[in-house]
């Protein structure tokens, strides 16, 4: 029987999801599986005969014993050959730098009996290591099952895996238990592996992975020749661990390098968006001088252009930003921090897996919401998601930085501390507290009783591989762009129309006003701009809802803003960009922050954008659930409008009180 249909199964980060995308390139979908969240993932490749192979990606797990929605998914797709996903093939990945930890999957997945294949991948990071492996031999040990070297990141040995895929139908396998008294395999085993043991480990389970491990080391102490293991890092790495995990510097640590962090993003980035900025004002420019006049032209020049630069711009922050996050990944020293923050985070109530979530919340809160799915009690799992968009993600960082450029002054402390820097690091801070703080509330009212714990392994520290992280960098930056910049294009051309038209009658009444004024040329130009923006379907709309946020020290324009960025935060800034660029003269090359910088309250005559609105409107953003995609996934993890509708109207509840306590504070 040729194989129509194979599944990929590792650990997660073994490279899996990276062979998926190099097998089947853009021909694959994602789904669900019935009647749970988890993704499911096809995709299809060629084989040598030119038949169409299927290709599932199943989650990535370290075990295939059930206590989590991913585990389980996996073992009902191998133990049950009635399962519609039930594979011919499964392909299981391990890391060639961890195959301690990595074979113990393989061992569970060969013992269901089904058709195994081993991929080894990341072989180039093992031989950097010191690590040689008897490919040959270790087969021999493994009944003669296949095992292909590859490098998924790469692609390198996907061809070897396709030809491996190919002779396999050909074939045949002497299969043999991996252990002759396989918890899995004997009658009572298959009761407790279906899902009675989500919230404990019963001890034949115990015994069998024990057994498992002994089993693993007594056939790699034949394959790996450990003479050539570098453990010169590893004694490095017990040394830097002594340092970075205690549990007093080990944070201290953390926080100086955050530091750092945010010193550099503001400091290493002004050049580059600078550069950034003045060239969209200047493409603005040359778009009305170049293009003929009239509306099209005006809506290229005041409403697309601003707005896309005005994201386009904070992508060398954002770009930092990222790159750190690879940096302390690709070094092994993210591990460290999630053992860090663990111990930190207990007396809050929070689940031992709940960190990495958290942690991942600073890029984006989509991703790390559906990793809550590895913590295994439901309670625990649904507080991580509740709190998790308190984390500040990187769409928060536009708004951020455009705040604090506008009201923080650019000074320096001791000669070395930019104090934006500081204001910046100041508002991530707050969103770790704000979560803490909202954790604890909800393990109050949801009183979870389960106890959790968290196991992890601490890897050796190593060089980051520039490569990939750039890579992973434009991918990200593409990603960052092409979403946001949709949004943003469709949000500023609406934008435009609705600030550049409104009520003929009532725009030509405030123009007569300013005309019985006798203002000088320019300035009669500037108040006209101003009131044909107000008096505008934007401008009525704004001042519509000015008094309910008017206590927060935001004007009409910030209202509109707010409400746009409803869509995605980053639009907060195209916005404003759009909003303030409509009716200006842009041939004076005046940037964004400039023009906000001058805008004076009219009832009071002091600048809108002071230190007091300033951080009472970076407190709204950090509080605030205004992201629609983020509330899309709350439903899809949780099934139900409950708990994202109830995440929207705590956190706007939350930033709004926090936004009105800070502007009165600082007023």
């Amino acid at each position: 029987m040729s194989i129509k249909k194979i599944a990929l199964i590792g650990n997660p980060n073994s490279g899996k999801t990276s062979l998926f995308n190099h097998l089947t390139g853009l021909n694959q979908h994602v789904g669900n599986y019935p009647g749970v969240t988890v993704d499911k993932k096809i995709g299809y490749y060629l084989s040598p005969e030119q038949e169409k192979i299927e290709v599932l990606d199943l989650p990535g797990v370290y075990s295939v014993f059930p206590k989590s929605e991913d585990e389980k998914v996996v073992y009902d797709v191998l133990e049950n050959q009635e399962h519609e996903d039930y594979p011919d093939l499964v392909i299981v990945i391990v890391d060639a730098s961890n195959l301690e930890r990595n074979l113990l999957l393989f061992s569970q997945v060969y013992d269901l009996k089904v058709p195994v294949l081993l991929a080894v991948n990341m072989v180039d990071i093992s031989e950097a290591e010191g690590r040689v492996i008897d490919y040959k031999k270790l087969s021999e040990l493994l009944s003669g099952v296949p095992i292909v070297p590859i490098n998924a990141l790469k692609g390198k040995g996907l061809e070897d895996l396709k030809k491996a895929v190919f002779k396999y139908e050909n074939g045949k396998e002497n299969w043999k238990p991996f252990l002759e008294d396989s918890f899995i395999l004997n009658g009572k085993g298959k009761h407790h592996l279906n899902g009675h043991y989500a919230n404990g480990h019963s001890n034949d389970q115990i015994k069998d992975t024990q057994t498992r491990y002994k089993r693993i080391d007594q056939i790699l102490s034949f394959v790996i020749n450990k003479d050539k293991i570098n453990s010169d890092r590893k004694k490095l790495t017990r040394k830097i661990d002594s340092i970075v995990t205690h549990p007093i510097w080990g944070f201290g640590i953390f926080l100086f390098i955050l530091f750092i962090i945010f010193q550099m993003i503001y400091s290493v980035a002004e050049i580059p968006m600078d550069l950034i900025d003045g060239f969209f004002g200047n493409l603005s420019s040359l778009t009305l001088s170049l293009l003929p006049s009239g509306s099209l032209t005006r809506l290229f020049a005041e409403g697309i252009i601003p707005g896309i630069g005005g994201i386009v711009v904070f992508i060398p922050q954002i770009l930092l930003l990222f790159l750190f996050i690879a940096i302390l990944e690709e070094s092994g020293y993210m591990s460290r921090v999630v053992f860090i923050m663990d111990r930190i985070m207990r007396p809050f109530g929070l689940n031992g897996k709940s960190v990495v979530p958290l942690i991942s919340g600073v890029a984006c809160a989509i991703p790390a919401i559906m990793a809550t799915r590895t913590i295994n009690q439901w309670k625990d799992r649904l507080v991580t998601i509740m709190v998790t968009p308190l984390m500040s993600c990187s769409a928060r960082l536009p708004v951020y930085s455009l705040l604090i450029a506008l009201v923080v002054p650019d000074t320096e402390f001791a000669g070395i501390i930019n104090m934006k820097g500081l204001a910046l690091l100041g508002m991530y801070l707050l969103g770790v507290v704000a979560a803490l703080g909202a954790a604890v509330i909800f393990k109050w009212i949801l009183k979870a009783k389960e106890k959790s714990f968290l196991v992890m392994e601490l890897p050796l520290y190593r060089t980051p591989r520039w490569k990939n992280m750039m890579l992973t960098l434009v991918e990200k930056i593409k990603i960052f762009v092409f979403e946001a910049g949709k949004v943003i294009l469709a949000i500023s051309i609406v934008l435009w129309v609705l600030a550049s038209y409104g009520p003929r009658e009532q725009i030509s009444k405030a123009v007569q006003e300013v005309s019985k004024t006798g203002l000088g040329k320019e300035e009669y130009e500037q108040k006209i701009a101003t009131v044909k923006l107000e008096n505008s379907w934007i401008g009525i709309l704004g001042k519509k809802i000015e008094p309910t946020i008017k206590p927060l020290g935001f004007n009409w324009q910030i209202g509109i803003a707010l409400i746009t960025s409803f869509a995605a935060r980053e639009v907060f800034v195209g916005s404003m960009a759009t909003i303030y660029s409509v009716g200006q003269d842009l041939e004076d090359e005046e940037s964004l922050i400039q023009r906000m910088s001058s805008q004076k309250d009219p009832d009071t005559g002091e600048r809108v954008y002071n230190l007091a609105s300033g951080f009472s409107l970076m407190v709204f953003y950090a509080f605030a659930m205004q992201c629609m995609s983020t509330i899309a996934i709350v439903y899809r993890e949780t099934k139900s409008w409950k708990w994202p509708l109830i995440q929207l109207f705590y956190m706007t509840g939350l930033a709004y009180i926090g936004s009105l306590i800070t502007y009165n504070l600082l007023s």
